[in-house]
């Protein structure tokens, strides 16, 4: 379809990135406000008094978590900075891929730093064996929500647009 044609939704390959651009943004308010929340809160556990009272090597699975929680959170704003620097220079179409892309990696990244975050309260909470079934389900529930949902709705939509 070039540039002035429609679809079946009566709307030209620009309309649609368009759309599809705007739906992005939507869903990187989300995520982004959730994940520089978890960021905060994990900037600031090292300045609460028993910080001091945990083992080397939950400080390391700390440090990890922290590591993977900025990483996420930069990836997911980097979609709004790409979009500044090619602002109005008619690269929206490969914003938008490069843009998902980064989403996808961004939850990923994020999705690790909460599984690792719930597997080290746990364990510093009732003890590394729970820790590790806090972090096993936590793993579960995200590789079902964020993972397997998604790629069963886009199957099943991709046979029938309606489902």
């Amino acid at each position: 379809m070039d540039a002035h044609e429609t679809d079946e939704r009566g709307e030209t390959e620009a309309h649609r990135i368009d759309r599809n651009w705007i739906e992005l943004l939507q869903e990187l308010r989300i995520v982004q406000t959730g994940g520089q929340v978890l960021t905060g809160f994990l900037l600031v556990v090292p300045f609460q008094d028993r910080f001091a009272d945990i083992n080397a090597g939950a400080r390391a699975v700390y440090l990890v978590i922290l590591a993977l929680a900025l990483v996420s959170t930069v990836t997911l704003l980097a979609p709004v900075m790409i979009h500044r620097a090619v602002f109005r220079s008619h690269r929206k179409d490969r914003v938008l891929r490069m843009s998902a892309a980064l989403t996808r990696a961004g939850l990923t990244i994020l999705s690790f730093a909460m599984v690792g975050l719930v597997g080290l309260i746990f364990s510093l909470v009732v003890g590394p064996g729970w820790g590790g079934v806090a972090a096993a389900v936590m793993a579960a529930l995200v590789a079902v929500m964020l993972f397997s949902l998604p790629l069963s709705v886009r199957r099943r939509t991709a046979t029938n647009p309606y489902v």
